[in-house]
């Protein structure tokens, strides 16, 4: 799965709102059938969601669907499926069996509408202590798994479930945070994606909350409001600063090798191979991003 900074979240039952969603700097929308929805309407979010998609197109749309084990989760997956969204985020995911319930549903269904197999996406949401033991093995449960998920929310699901107090700060997340990136690496994943802000009164501290959730590795998350989109496109995206930088310190490096050197003095550090691979990691995600 390519990189996505933003995942703006879009009640499919909100019909005004899944029109504003495409007016967004957003790098992707996600389309809501859970949580957000009241059970109600979840009949009526579909349809609303389905009569959607064809009209979105070019933008990527992910859908979260109901727990696979729900009776909901099937019928949206068949009413969705052959309409090719780009994905479906999968909540309160536990097991890797989960995840190939899923996916063998996709290929079946991707099959009978003549759809490539395996092109839609699956990302599970990790939101539970059990979810986070087992990401690895969720992360890897099938091959069209392209991201995995942190419902790390303030009093969302893990918090609720771990029991830890939130802070914009992430203290208590760090570990959590580590280890889904860690496992999503580990299985090949290279853009793990964070959970949601709530509170949409202080942009200091959604600046704070995401740039810790940077520097643990995350490459985009989950927003809740298209105010937040350009402050978090912004984080997860290489300064000038930094890309600069790299620049120059791979230059450096190219000298040393061009002299018979495996490493240089660059700008009072000792560099190496292992540098050089991240200053090409670093200016290939920034000129991904500008493309």
């Amino acid at each position: 799965m390519r990189l996505f900074r933003s995942f703006l979240f879009v009640p499919g039952n909100r019909e005004r709102m899944l029109a504003k969603a495409l007016t967004t700097a957003a790098d992707a929308l996600l389309l809501d059938l859970e949580d957000a929805v009241p059970a109600a309407e979840k009949d009526a979010a579909l349809e609303q969601v389905a009569a959607f998609l064809p009209s979105a197109r070019p933008r990527a749309v992910f859908v979260r669907i109901n727990h696979p084990h729900e009776a909901h989760s099937d019928v949206e997956l068949r009413r969705l499926a052959p309409l090719a969204p780009t994905g479906f985020f999968v909540p309160k995911i536990e097991s890797a069996e989960e995840v190939r319930l899923v996916d063998s549903s996709l290929t079946a269904l991707e099959l009978d509408a003549g759809l490539p197999l395996g092109e839609i996406v699956l990302v599970p949401m990790v939101e539970s202590a059990l979810g986070l033991l087992r990401a690895y093995e969720i992360a890897s449960a099938a091959p069209r798994v392209g991201s995995i998920g942190l419902a790390s929310g303030e009093n969302g699901d893990f918090q609720t479930d771990v029991g830890y107090d939130w802070s914009p700060q992430g203290t208590e997340l760090a570990y959590a945070r580590s280890k889904l990136v860690v496992d999503a690496r580990a299985a090949g994943l290279a853009y793990p994606i964070d959970g949601v802000f709530a509170d949409l009164e202080h942009e200091e501290d959604l600046i704070t909350e995401t740039t810790a959730s940077k520097r643990l590795g995350f490459k985009g998350r989950m927003v809740i409001h298209p105010k937040q989109v350009d402050v978090v496109n912004r984080i997860y995206t290489p300064g000038a600063d930094e890309v600069a930088y790299y620049r120059r310190l791979l230059t450096a490096f190219e000298e040393a090798l061009a002299a018979g050197r495996g490493t240089a003095n660059f700008e009072g550090k000792m560099i190496d191979y292992a540098m050089a691979e991240r200053a090409r990691s670093v200016i290939a995600l920034a000129a991904s991003l500008e493309s």
